[in-house]
């Protein structure tokens, strides 16, 4: 079972995510929180497996919370999907730097949002196509630097890494080329050691600021 906890300061929103949850066979949403502080006191009684977390509330905003959680070695099994009607640059790159292991839109469809609280539940990162976009266009704009522990990976993992700033799963990665989904894990898990990487999420921060892309 997959335990859920929701926080964002619309009541309909909220409303809609639960109902979204609770009819999930192996998911169940254990709390609401209308605000950050609130946010912060549920996931600490509750313990979740996934936050839905909403940027933009009142008092404590979300980045505020991720980052609490994020500090609280006590909430390690906790992963955070932000989940906004926002998809400014700005706010992905910091969700994602503070330790967001998925970032989606409000007005995506339902099982999008499913997949994405199946998809970090397991240990994975997620971004929607549209934020990766814009992520990368970020970094573009910018350029890359350097990243410590980047001369250490071996050519293979350097190209799994970028596969997975693509925002990919381990077994869409698979697909494209044509290897196991253990495959991909392995080196996937083996440049996060490399890269001392704290989850998924951050080697995404790692392949952008190196400037890292998946052979044409």
């Amino acid at each position: 079972m997959i335990r859920v906890a929701v926080a964002d300061d619309q009541a309909v929103v909220r409303m809609g995510l639960r109902a979204l949850l609770e009819r999930e066979p192996g998911m169940e949403c254990v709390g609401e929180a209308a605000d950050g502080a609130g946010a912060l006191a549920l996931v600490r009684r509750t313990r979740p497996d996934v936050l839905l977390l909403d940027i933009r509330m009142p008092g404590m905003d979300g980045l505020a919370v991720l980052r609490a959680v994020a500090a609280d070695a006590g909430l390690a099994g906790t992963r955070v999907v932000m989940v906004t009607t926002f998809a400014v640059d700005e706010y992905v790159f910091a969700a994602l730097q503070a330790g967001a292991a998925g970032f989606v839109l409000k007005d995506g469809a339902p099982d999008e949002l499913v997949n994405a609280v199946r998809v970090v539940a397991a240990g994975e990162a997620l971004l929607s196509p549209s934020i990766t976009r814009k992520v990368i266009g970020l970094f573009g704009r910018h350029g890359a630097g350097p990243v410590e522990g980047l001369d250490t990976l071996t050519p293979r993992e350097r190209e799994l890494v970028a596969w997975v700033a693509t925002g990919l799963s381990n077994e869409e990665i698979a697909r494209e080329l044509v290897i196991s989904p253990e495959t991909v894990r392995t080196h996937v898990s083996r440049a996060m050691v490399k890269l001392r990487a704290r989850d998924r999420a951050q080697l995404v921060v790692f392949a952008m600021r190196a400037g890292l892309t998946p052979p044409a």
